[in-house]
């Protein structure tokens, strides 16, 4: 993840690809505004799995001048968010916890988030937070509940 800065999704049918997720499901993401007035941005989804980054400002800052928790919580939700949503049917949290192993500071952090499980209700998501060197910054657990209805188009 570290130095990735890729916005193509491999097409399907590529050796080593994954599936390629409809243009809608990337628009659909791209509408979060509380993710782009995080700098955040969706790098890459297939079934299951997405990538995140979060260009850090000093707007991210707390008051002893590190990134904030709450920000690099919402880089991360964010990146469980896409993942689970990724099968097309909306689906939405019901748990989440972060644990943070290092300060960040500035530079780029990166999201990776991929499916441990899922069922016909359920999903669990682990997400890996790190910044540009590749070091790990937190860890992310992450449930949702899948509800019958299509992502909306």
């Amino acid at each position: 993840m570290s130095g990735e800065r890729s916005t193509k999704i491999h097409e399907a049918g590529e050796a080593g690809a994954t599936p390629k997720l409809p243009e809608d499901f990337l628009v659909w993401f791209k509408r979060d505004r509380f993710s782009r007035r995080s700098n955040i941005e969706l790098i890459s989804a297939s079934p299951g799995r997405a990538r995140a980054k979060m260009t850090l400002h000093h707007h991210h800052w707390n008051g002893i001048g590190t990134v904030m928790g709450g920000a690099i919580f919402t880089l991360a939700d964010f990146a469980f968010a896409a993942a689970a949503n990724s099968h097309g049917t909306v689906a939405v949290a019901i748990n989440a916890n972060i644990s943070f192993m290092k300060a960040a500071k500035t530079g780029v952090l990166w999201a990776e988030a991929r499916e441990l499980s899922k069922n016909f209700k359920l999903g669990s998501y682990n997400v890996e937070v790190r910044d540009d060197a590749g070091e790990l910054i937190a860890l992310f657990q992450g449930m949702v509940y899948r509800k019958r209805e299509k992502i909306p188009e």
